[in-house]
């Protein structure tokens, strides 16, 4: 498969996948299932494939296993290859005085591996963040996150799913776009555990869809920066790929308080939604 390397650091996502995508042949990289599964990443083999882009991605660093620290929370066999949901938990130990200062996350068999760069505000010590993805093949999730002292700390889940970048959209395009930037957000100070959710109405076309009128590929087109405030504090931000499925949402910790909550998001053709938000999540 020919693959989109990408590297994570900020602002250069967005703009290096748009320029592959648009240089890259499509053919070779989409797969029926059927293919896919043929071809799938064996979670009981060397990861040759992590050993090929962790250089890209990561250039000369030193990368260690996080043991508790990073957990992903995916499931073994997904049920939508296009929107596998995912769950990040970060938390340090009590003894380390360090503080959390971004998580990258990589589908390794996907065209574009990393799926996104999320970098949080600062003396974050905690963070539970939780997104849907495409998985085009059988793969290794992996979660990177970089502390304040500039470690990497890793862990990994294998996804069982096949086609995911290449599936049509869930949702009517027309209606997708009608509603484009359309921004939701919620919290759930009542569920136990604090936390809130933004939704970004936007197709997020991966470059490897077929649009059946034409029989040619739609174009990319997808969320590639968002930002979420509480009053001047940031939460945190993303750098996002093809990976992230139509409508991005993110459920991520989130204490209420008076501060208003100000979202901001951007897509690849330059267009910019923003809406703010009273604090309570009403």
């Amino acid at each position: 498969m020919k693959r989109l390397n990408l590297r994570s650091s900020a602002g250069t996502v967005g703009a290096v996948l748009a320029a592959l995508l648009a240089a890259t042949p499509l053919a070779g990289m989409l797969a029926s299932p059927a293919a896919a599964q043929s071809a799938q990443a064996d979670p009981d083999k060397p990861e040759a494939t992590w050993a090929s882009i962790r250089g890209d991605i990561f250039p000369s660093a030193k990368i260690t296993d996080a043991g508790n620290a990073v957990r992903i929370d995916a499931p073994g066999r997904a049920e939508d290859a296009a929107l596998v949901p995912l769950t990040l938990a970060l938390e340090l130990p009590k003894d380390d005085p360090r503080t959390l200062k971004a998580v990258t996350l990589i589908i390794d068999e996907n065209p574009a591996p990393v799926a996104g760069r999320f970098a949080f505000g600062d003396g974050i010590r905690n963070f539970s963040l939780s997104v849907r993805v495409r998985v085009n093949s059988y793969s290794w999730v992996r979660a990177v996150a970089e502390t304040s002292d500039g470690a990497l700390i890793m862990t990994k889940a294998y996804v069982k799913a096949a086609g995911g970048c290449s599936a049509p959209a869930t949702k009517d395009t027309a209606e997708s776009i009608a509603k484009l930037g359309e921004i939701r957000f919620r919290s759930f100070a009542d569920s136990g555990r604090p936390e809130a959710q933004v939704q970004i109405r936007h197709p997020n076309f991966s470059g490897l869809q077929m649009d059946e009128a034409t029989r040619g590929y739609t174009p990319a087109w997808f969320v590639r920066e968002v930002q979420v405030k509480q009053g001047a504090k940031l939460i945190f931000t993303m750098e996002g790929g093809i990976s992230i499925s139509e409508d991005p949402t993110f459920r991520f910790s989130f204490t209420p308080s008076a501060e208003p909550v100000s979202v901001r998001a951007e897509d690849t053709e330059g267009k910019i939604f923003a809406r703010t938000f009273p604090g309570n999540g009403s």
